[in-house]
C-alpha cells in the first residue's frame, strides 16, 4: 500500500486523483470516476467532491491502494 501525504485537514477525490497521477486535470475526475472503480474504505465511490481524511484508504482498480496521511 502506498501513502499519499496531505498538508490540509482533507482532500477531495478529484485532488487525490491528480496527486496520484491518475489524471492530469481536475476536469477529468468526473470521467475517470465513471469509467474506473474507485473504493474509499472498501465502499464504491463516484463523487469527485468526496472528502478524504487522514487514515482513509483508497483503492483504484488497475492502479493500486493508497492510504491518506497528514504530513
Amino acid at each position: 500500500m502506498q501513502t499519499l501525504q496531505i498538508d490540509s485537514e482533507y482532500i477531495t477525490i478529484g485532488q487525490f486523483l491528480k496527486l496520484a497521477d491518475c489524471i492530469s486535470t481536475g476536469g477529468q475526475a468526473k470521467f475517470f470516476l465513471q469509467e474506473n472503480e474507485v473504493k474509499v474504505n472498501g465502499k464504491n465511490e463516484n463523487r469527485r467532491g468526496r472528502k478524504l481524511y487522514p487514515g482513509d484508504e483508497v483503492e483504484i482498480e488497475g492502479v493500486g491502494q493508497f492510504r491518506v496521511i497528514r504530513s
